[in-house]
């Protein structure tokens, strides 16, 4: 192969990657972290499912503000506060997290698996 199809690849797989790393300001946590915030009043915790899914099985104190609906109430969280964002299976947390980032929210812990890991 020669060096543009080299560079084209390596570009390839950056952009890949860039896709599932959390970008500065997120960090990814497990359930049992998540949990281990439930008694603090300083964090504000975001499940961004559907209403649906919400209803059907969900945990306090995770508040339902669903993904399509988020860039329109993120004015009712506080900035200063950490925030715990889940989901199903962690991607649409991470595209939350990352929204909450661009808005100026600082401290972003998104929840690795969603849902679907706890237990």
């Amino acid at each position: 192969m020669d060096l543009i199809t080299w560079i084209l690849i390596a570009v390839i797989v950056v952009l890949i990657a860039s896709r599932f790393m959390p970008a500065k300001g997120i960090t990814n946590i497990s359930v049992e972290d998540a949990k281990s915030k439930f008694n603090d009043k300083d964090v504000q915790f975001i499940d961004v499912r559907t209403p649906g899914e919400y209803k059907a099985n969900h945990r306090e104190p995770f508040k339902n503000i669903p993904l399509q609906s988020l860039s329109g109430k993120a004015d009712k969280l506080d900035k200063d506060k950490e925030v715990v964002v889940i989901c199903q299976s962690g991607m649409r947390s991470a595209r939350a997290s990352k929204m909450l980032k661009k808005m100026g929210f600082n401290k972003i812990y998104n929840v690795r698996g969603g849902m679907s890991s706890w237990s």
